[in-house]
């Protein structure tokens, strides 16, 4: 079977895990008040740069490389997301909210990929993409398990005039 919708889909993940690497590192940075978050969401800032990586590999086994105009537009759209973001008073709790449902996306994405690699005979790239789905899926389910002990720590802070809520 044909690769041409692989390639692609491989180049639309490539540009949705820069995204997701500009959108984690903004948000990691303002969360000095939210250590257990913070660490998972550096834990998946390494996950998500060896992602990039591994699908750039799986580019090259199809004789493909990555598109720099999906890649840029991904990165403005995390920029937009990052300074909308900072605006927001409750940013954690939204971040966490807006996290939780791109781990979604990602997953969904992977799970089209794979089925495409597979239908296209590429092992290889579908059991990269396999490894890459089980990592999406634990951070999904970290933040399923998380966002109501967050949102509960954020409603605390703010409530507490001495104390600074949003990051």
């Amino acid at each position: 079977m044909e690769s041409k919708h692989l390639v692609d889909w491989l180049r639309d993940a490539h540009a949705m895990e820069k995204q997701a690497e500009k959108m984690l590192q903004s948000q990691a940075h303002r969360l000095e008040h939210y250590p257990q978050l913070q660490q998972r969401i550096e834990e998946h800032i390494e996950e998500t740069v060896n992602q990039s990586k591994k699908l750039e590999h799986c580019l090259t086994l199809l004789g493909a490389n990555t598109s720099s105009f999906k890649d840029m537009g991904a990165e403005l759209t995390a920029f937009g997301q990052a300074v909308g973001g900072m605006m927001a008073e409750d940013e954690v709790v939204k971040g966490g909210i807006a996290s939780f449902a791109f781990e979604n996306f990602e997953i969904a994405s992977y799970k089209a990929i794979i089925k495409a690699a597979d239908m296209a005979s590429q092992p290889e790239v579908s059991q990269v993409c396999k490894e890459i789905l089980q990592e999406e899926i634990a951070m999904a389910d970290w933040l399923s398990k998380h966002l109501d002990d967050t949102t509960q720590q954020f409603l605390e802070r703010d409530k507490d005039d001495d104390l600074r809520a949003k990051t």
